[in-house]
């Protein structure tokens, strides 16, 4: 017989579900920026951008430091305009980094072996992990989200409580999903890029620069990675020098779960990898999240090694 304590316990983690999907889709959606940056590079140029997650990481030191600027300075009664500064801070800083990253790391090894390309990034994610160590002599830094966004502010749906820090964070990530997937689909760039994902040599004989498109896309995805460090940062509180690493790995594994390359492959990919993070926690101590995440991920590439939406031999942008 089932005991007292057992159906408790059940009825428990039933009631927790609700909260845990939204968790769940909220950090999936911020995971589906990353992955959507890492994807559409690799797309282009078909290399592991492995430095993706440190560029994150300096889009939340960026938000940051905005967000430090107005504090010292004494006007954080703006708290919109103080939000919309960070996010354009921090995608204008990113941006600049990936131009700088693609045009002296990348760019004078294209063509060549994908092993010293995966080489070249690996050394650019030490030096930035180590130039924001120096820079922030190891310490974390924390965020006054509270400033910022009312924390009394909050929404409850069907037994969950969604707080206007996780409203904004899935807002502004699917509206920047939206406005990417149209610039993707329906743009004169969006077509060169996809036919650069396709066949880079066939698109330069039909008039594509596709040095130009492959710098516009690291410029995009390292943006769309800066604006996702802002998010972490409000939502967590706190960043420091290492979170890049973990972003990093999230963002590989949303990319190549929803198919590697693919647009709406990294969209789904991250909101996957969200819930299963979230989820994870119901069934095992929040230390073993990750081994759940990546646990999914070994299960689901089993099942279907292209990934949810890959198509073997044939990545799509």
């Amino acid at each position: 017989m089932v005991s007292q304590t057992e159906v408790n316990g059940m009825e428990q983690l039933i009631t927790q579900i609700p909260q845990q999907m939204v968790n769940g889709i909220t950090l999936g959606s911020v995971y589906a920026l990353l992955a959507l940056g890492y994807s559409m590079v690799y797309g282009v140029l078909k290399m592991l951008n492995f430095a993706h997650g440190d560029v994150f990481m300096v889009g939340a030191f960026a938000g940051w430091t905005v967000l430090a600027f107005f504090q010292g300075s004494g006007h954080i009664s703006m708290p919109v305009l103080i939000l919309v500064t960070m996010a354009l801070g921090a995608i204008l800083a990113t941006g600049v980094l990936g131009a700088v990253i693609e045009r002296f790391a990348y760019r004078p090894l294209r063509g060549g072996s994908r092993l010293v390309t995966l080489i070249s990034a690996l050394g650019v994610s030490i030096i930035l992990q180590n130039a924001a160590m120096l820079l922030t002599s190891g310490r974390a830094k924390t965020f006054a989200t509270e400033l910022l966004i009312p924390q009394d502010l909050v929404v409850h749906v069907a037994g969950a409580t969604i707080s206007a820090t996780r409203l904004a964070m899935l807002g502004i990530s699917v509206l920047t999903m939206v406005i990417l997937d149209a610039v993707v689909l329906k743009t004169k760039f969006g077509r060169a890029m996809r036919a650069t994902s396709q066949d880079a040599e066939a698109a330069e004989y039909m008039g594509v620069c596709t040095s130009k498109v492959i710098a516009i896309t690291f410029i995009l995805g390292s943006a769309l990675a800066g604006l996702a460090g802002v998010m972490i940062g409000l939502y967590y509180t706190q960043v420091d020098y290492m979170i890049g690493f973990s972003a990093g790995m999230k963002a590989f594994t949303a990319a190549v779960l929803g198919g590697i390359g693919s647009f709406h492959g990294a969209v789904a990919g991250g909101l996957v990898l969200g819930l299963a993070e979230s989820f994870g926690v119901l069934i095992a101590p929040p230390v073993y999240k990750d081994a759940i995440v990546f646990a999914v991920l070994i299960f689901t590439l089993i099942l279907r090694p292209s990934g949810l939406y890959g198509r073997p031999n044939q990545p799509r942008a």
